[in-house]
């Protein structure tokens, strides 16, 4: 009889030993729960079927690809090649090219693949291929008053098509040599259409360039 007992009296010590140890405690409230914890639940088997839950979307404004976030300016633009400073902008507004031509825009020189943004918000109006300035588009601005025209574009990025709403800062396409260029380069112009609707080409380096000094101050 007094074996059993101090068999007893072991079994149970030792199932208090291993509960006190299991919970992470020294101390107990009741069977195997930890003072002022709830008891532990056992975990159910997941069935095969069952899939993890889905991680919230994304609010549109964090899903837009934006290449940078690029400071609000003066004249509302942004430069339109990511990594590009306003000193690095050459003047060549009304220079002459083949044919008797005139250069009514700025070339921006830049490594092949480089992101091209808007440089204001705006609907895309046209995009197509012509046989000067390669993969072209038209940004026109929001209120309708200005057409933005780059040209040579390497590719377009996903998503862009005529109709498309896009947000200053947001990508367009990547810098290449398309159509009529040498070398690597956005032709950017800038087309005024407030007097007779087709537009006036208005020089761009120097609103970019007043952009860029408005930023820096």
């Amino acid at each position: 009889m007094r074996s059993f007992a101090s068999t007893a009296s072991l079994l149970v010590a030792g199932l208090l030993l291993s509960a006190c140890a299991g919970s992470g405690s020294g101390r107990l409230n009741g069977w195997g729960a930890p003072r002022g914890g709830s008891p532990p639940v056992a975990e159910r088997p997941a069935r095969a079927d069952e899939r993890p839950a889905a991680r919230p979307a994304r609010a549109p404004e964090e899903m837009a690809p934006v290449a940078e976030r690029r400071p609000a300016t003066a004249s509302g633009m942004v430069i339109p090649v990511v990594g590009i400073d306003g000193g690095d902008l050459r003047d060549s507004f009304t220079a002459a090219r083949s044919g008797g031509r005139t250069h009514n825009a700025i070339d921006i020189a830049a490594p092949r693949g480089t992101p091209l943004v808007a440089v204001v918000d705006g609907t895309i109006s046209r995009k197509h291929w012509n046989g000067l300035g390669g993969n072209t588009l038209y940004l026109t601005s929001a209120d309708g008053q200005t057409d933005f025209y780059y040209a040579h574009l390497d590719a377009y990025a996903d998503g862009i098509a005529v109709g498309t709403r896009v947000r200053r800062g947001q990508v367009l396409g990547t810098v290449g040599s398309t159509g009529n260029a040498q070398g690597p380069h956005l032709h950017f112009q800038v087309l005024d259409k407030r007097g007779d609707g087709r537009g006036t080409p208005v020089n761009p380096y120097h609103l970019l360039r007043t952009a860029e000094l408005a930023s820096s101050n």
